[in-house]
């Protein structure tokens, strides 16, 4: 593919299939096609061939064929040797053309002999792609490119025959140009178009060289324990539970727990942070990551396509084959943007003709509309820059979905975020269990018991917790009410106890009701600041559990910079009012802007409603109890170290748990957005200038080549500034 209009081709034959859905992506020669189960993948491929082009499925983990990518016709060897070949000939003919010193006797022959095999052989990318869509009925950019090469070529030539002795006898100083060929516009036609080529071709590559390294990140081998003894195997080989182990330096080959074992993990590929990560018995640990210090025995539990550094290169990957809605517009115009270049080239050509009676000024004309025009500039416009944008984000631990996003992100003014694992650390610590019975101990270990099941961050505090007291017991009939509460029944002390576990609204909806001294030091807890909540044994209150937790260390920065891009901040949050203003006053969001008590449909509720006030509303959650909200929200943020529920039903990931990443995701996708718009500008604003210019025959075909080629290398070269992004 060449241009915006072989995407359009392959995009319209693709959409003939009921119920597919295409997106085609010009940098990486790829699509992402959504179709029902009732069409087949060779469906798909014979359809693409049909439209002219060759396509195969990709691999699991998405990676490129990098041995067709260096022996393709448009691989960049390729076209380095095609740029060498064409300046052996291409040097000669434009100075023999142009001055008469290098003239001599039929000199028009020569030139056409040497300018003969850049024509063809170095040209013949351009004319294969223009006769195979040809074939098929439909014009590219290599058809303009195609014709600019070879009318210059036949034109000269049959002037040559018409008038053999046009060159006969050579001029003796001055400019030499007093004659009516143009091999001298053929050789450098397809030479400035040759090293354009070359140049996208190789930005290209770099721009998406961020997603190839990080499907090549993981580690090759692993080195697993069987029967007692550590035997070394690829890591494609592993399977979940299997035990291997990562010594100092090596990196971890799979996603897995620490069955023993501590360490310092770098985890800089994931998040950016160059701090190493303590791990110890129970932690999760990632694919990819470098283990820094002590030796670790991990199990794995995600293994090839499921690994997170798998996830992450899908979703780089999927979000690099999608369109923004401004793109479309590009597509729009350039499905027919060459039989209209074609029809404007032909009536210049007749309208020159006609009013001037010059052949010669007719023909440059033409060719010079024809050669100026190609579209690859719109073609490129859009995807090279959502290339970078992505790729430049996978490198900061920010995690773009699709290019809907940036428009999402553009118009976002309120941002609604969640309290615990968000703008707290999320490491509930219980500082304090307040019993109503007179057995703390079975409270204790029968409510941690429950919560052990459950993965909020509120559940893993308690089960730590009740650890201290002794291992905890069994669990049956477990339920979980995100955001509200847990139940289970568990057998202690020789008898079988239903648990129920949770906020005082969840426990009223299971019939359990505080006494009014017991709701006086549920408030005088809350009040204080503690995160409090209440367990049942067998349908009555047995006491409270008080749980402390901090704002991020970053917090109050990073919602500044928030507030400074003009939005709105929103804590919205399960927790107990006094608790959640009590965190929003330290981290400097606006008491009346606080939510809480809320349940996950309430959240949704809640977004519901800022939106039918006219905002636009970004969200940001950690947990199952988020997921909802984060779908509802016109733009949904996960925090990479929540659950991959969260994180599926977002369109933005951060692999940090720091808040400082979220306005710096906001400003990448504004910026992201506005290079996407900076480029179809100029994109735009170069035909609408080049092609007037061209038709009033105050251009060289050759002038135009270089012209047309620089606005391509120009469009790229300014996607790549997004690799400069920085954090600020």
């Amino acid at each position: 593919m060449t241009c915006a209009s072989c995407v359009g081709r392959v995009e319209r034959k693709l959409r003939k299939i009921e119920g597919v859905d295409p997106s085609v992506n010009l940098p990486l020669e790829s699509a992402r096609v959504i179709v029902p189960a009732n069409v087949s993948d060779e469906q798909i491929i014979e359809t693409v061939k049909n439209a002219g082009y060759e396509a195969k499925l990709q691999s699991a983990e998405g990676s490129a064929d990098e041995q067709e990518e260096e022996t393709g016709l448009r691989s960049l060897s390729s076209f380095r040797k095609r740029i060498w070949f064409t300046l052996v000939f291409a040097v000669p003919v434009f100075l023999i053309s142009m001055f008469s010193t290098f003239q001599f006797p039929h000199w028009g022959w020569v030139v056409a002999l040497l300018a003969l095999p850049v024509a063809t052989w170095a040209s013949w990318p351009f004319h294969k792609s223009a006769l195979t869509n040809l074939r098929h009925g439909s014009f590219t950019m290599d058809t303009l490119i195609s014709l600019g090469v070879a009318s210059s070529y036949l034109f000269s030539l049959w002037q040559l025959l018409t008038d053999p002795m046009m060159t006969a006898h050579a001029g003796m100083g001055g400019h030499g140009m007093d004659h009516l060929l143009y091999f001298d516009s053929t050789t450098m036609i397809a030479l400035f178009l040759l090293i354009g080529r070359y140049i996208e071709a190789r930005t290209q590559r770099q721009s998406s060289e961020a997603l190839r390294k990080l499907l090549d990140l993981g580690a090759k081998n692993a080195t697993v324990i069987q029967n007692g003894r550590e035997i070394s195997i690829p890591v494609k080989d592993l399977r979940p539970d299997d035990e291997f182990v990562v010594h100092p330096g090596e990196k971890i080959a799979t996603d897995g727990v620490v069955i023993s074992g501590r360490s310092a993990i770098d985890t800089s590929l994931l998040t950016g942070e160059s701090v190493p990560v303590e791990v110890a018995e129970g932690d999760t640990v990632t694919g990819a990551t470098i283990n820094t210090s002590g030796a670790l025995t991990v199990k794995a539990t995600r293994v090839g396509s499921e690994t997170t550094l798998a996830q992450m290169g899908r979703m780089v990957a999927e979000a690099q084959s999608t369109k923004a809605p401004i793109a479309r517009l590009a597509d729009r115009i350039s499905a027919v943007f060459v039989p209209v270049v074609i029809a404007i080239a032909l009536a210049t050509f007749v309208g020159w003709w006609v009013f001037t009676g010059d052949t010669n000024a007719a023909f440059v004309a033409a060719v010079s509309v024809i050669v100026i025009a190609c579209p690859c500039a719109l073609g490129l416009a859009t995807p090279t820059a959502l290339l970078a944008g992505t790729s430049r984000g996978s490198q900061l631990g920010i995690l773009i979905r699709s290019a809907q996003v940036l428009e999402d992100t553009r118009g976002a003014n309120t941002i609604v975020m969640d309290k615990t694992g968000t703008v707290t650390e999320g490491k509930l610590e219980v500082v304090d269990a307040v019993e109503f019975s007179d057995n703390r101990n079975l409270m204790v270990r029968a409510a941690a018991a429950v919560e052990a099941r459950s993965e909020h961050p509120i559940a893993q505090a308690i089960a730590t917790f009740g650890q201290k007291s002794g291992s905890l017991p069994a669990v049956q009939n477990f339920e979980s009410a995100p955001g509200g509460g847990v139940r289970g029944n568990v057998e202690l002390d020789g008898a079988t106890h239903t648990v129920v576990v949770g906020q005082q609204s969840f426990l009223e909806a299971e019939g359990i009701s505080l006494t009014s001294d017991q709701q006086g030091q549920l408030r005088a807890q809350q009040e204080s600041g503690f995160t409090t909540v209440i367990v049942a044994l067998d349908g009555n209150v047995a006491g409270l559990l008080c749980l402390q937790d901090t704002p991020k260390s970053d917090a109050i920065s990073a919602i500044e910079k928030l507030k400074s891009q003009g939005l709105r901040p929103v804590l919205l949050t399960g927790d107990a009012e006094p608790v959640a203003r009590a965190v929003a006053t330290q981290v400097g969001i606006d008491p009346h802007d606080v939510f809480a008590g809320v349940s996950p449909e309430d959240k949704v509720e809640k977004i519901k409603q800022l939106q039918s006030e006219g905002r636009v509303v970004a969200m940001v959650g950690d947990g199952v109890n988020d997921a909802a909200a984060l779908a509802r929200a016109d733009l949904g943020i996960a925090m990479g170290s929540g659950t991959d529920v969260a994180m599926e039903a977002a369109d933005l990931t951060i692999m940090r748990s720091d808040l400082e990443s979220i306005p710096t995701s906001i400003r990448l996708s504004k910026a992201t957005l506005k290079l996407i718009k900076s480029n179809l500008f100029w994109a735009f604003g170069y035909n609408v200038v080049a092609i007037p210019v061209a038709a009033a025959g105050l251009l060289n075909p050759m002038i135009a080549a270089a012209a047309m080629a620089f606005s391509s290398v120009f469009v790229v070269l300014n996607s790549m500034r997004l690799n400069r992004f920085e954090r600020n």
